[in-house]
């Protein structure tokens, strides 16, 4: 797609070329994002390099120019942000009950498992995933400790959270120390 858009980039408006860019590449960049969860930095760096040449071609920029700062210009996140984003989304749907009834059942708070809820581990935000094939709340369950500060969690509104989320993301993605 970067390559059939490439070609016809010079008849394009720059508004026109965004948004060509957002609906053919990014949103295959997006698509099932979630799933990418855990996978191997090789994998991710070829995605990137999916999100850089995107960049590049809205600025004209050459191959070897960084591409740091024309992400942070079109206010796009890193490969590694997006997942995260988009898994975030995922967790607070599902524990806003606003995600389908299979996905919502499997995710508990540390908190809200009796047998977890002394622990000096409920101290801290943890979500925790039943294992498969086990019936039991109290079972020992995968933990995903919920980096995003608790003000961004407890936030109802989804369009809110999807907000101060990506904001969080962009600061941490985009470190302004230059």
């Amino acid at each position: 797609m970067l390559r059939q858009i490439c070609s016809v980039r010079r008849s394009l408006t720059p508004d026109a070329l965004l948004t060509l860019l957002r609906a053919l590449v990014i949103t295959k960049l997006d698509c099932c994002c979630s799933t990418l969860a855990g996978v191997s930095g090789t994998l991710l760096q070829r995605l990137q390099s999916v999100l850089n040449a995107a960049a590049r071609l809205v600025y004209s920029a050459r191959r070897s120019e960084h591409t740091t700062p024309l992400l942070r210009q079109l206010h796009w996140l890193k490969v590694s942000e997006r997942i995260k984003f988009r898994l975030y989304v995922l967790v607070h749907r599902c524990l806003h009950n606003k995600s389908p009834p299979y996905l919502a059942e499997k995710l508990h708070l540390t908190t809200e498992i009796d047998a977890r809820r002394r622990l000096r581990l409920a101290s801290r935000q943890l979500l925790c995933r039943q294992p498969a094939g086990s019936r039991s709340t109290s079972g020992s369950g995968v933990c995903l400790k919920l980096s995003v500060p608790l003000s961004d969690r407890t936030v109802s509104s989804l369009n809110a959270f999807r907000d101060d989320l990506k904001t969080v993301l962009f600061r941490a993605s985009f470190d302004d120390r230059t």
